[in-house]
């Protein structure tokens, strides 16, 4: 009990506790930036299939660089599409939205990733990418890889 009791008070004095490492700030006076995490629902089908795609922003600070972005998709059979927001002018205190989704027509077998491009006034923000793999199903003479 004594060593466990020594243990943790070595690591709460070098800062590798839990809850004593401060979150490192991307950019100063920028806050933490949110990383982009991209899933598909379902991942593995018969065609056609709808599949439904949800990307978030996990974790970072709502800051304004995220707010209110621009979203294209590339679906990876040849088809995109745009996705822009209309939102409220950013003020101090905004939470940036994290929550984004649209959904897809696969009419053909194949495995197909799609990618998710967050943009703001032209420049890239974030983007995640997800495999779907996608069988033949009746109706469909498409040659599987």
């Amino acid at each position: 009990m004594r060593g466990a009791v020594a243990l943790a008070a070595a690591l709460l004095l070098s800062g590798a506790g839990f809850g004593a490492a401060k979150e490192q700030k991307d950019e100063p006076g920028k806050g933490k930036k949110p990383k982009l995490d991209l899933r598909a629902n379902p991942r593995m089908a018969f065609s056609p299939v709808n599949v439904f795609f949800t990307a978030e922003f996990m974790g970072g600070d709502d800051i304004e660089e995220f707010h209110c972005p621009e979203i294209e998709w590339d679906w990876d059979d040849e088809g995109k599409s745009v996705q822009e927001s209309d939102c409220d002018p950013w003020t101090e205190g905004t939470k940036i939205e994290r929550r984004f989704s649209n959904d897809h027509d696969y009419r053909k077998a194949g495995t197909y990733n799609v990618k998710a491009t967050f943009r703001r006034s032209g420049r890239t923000l974030a983007q995640a990418t997800v495999r779907v793999t996608v069988r033949a199903g009746l109706g469909d003479n498409t040659i599987e890889d």
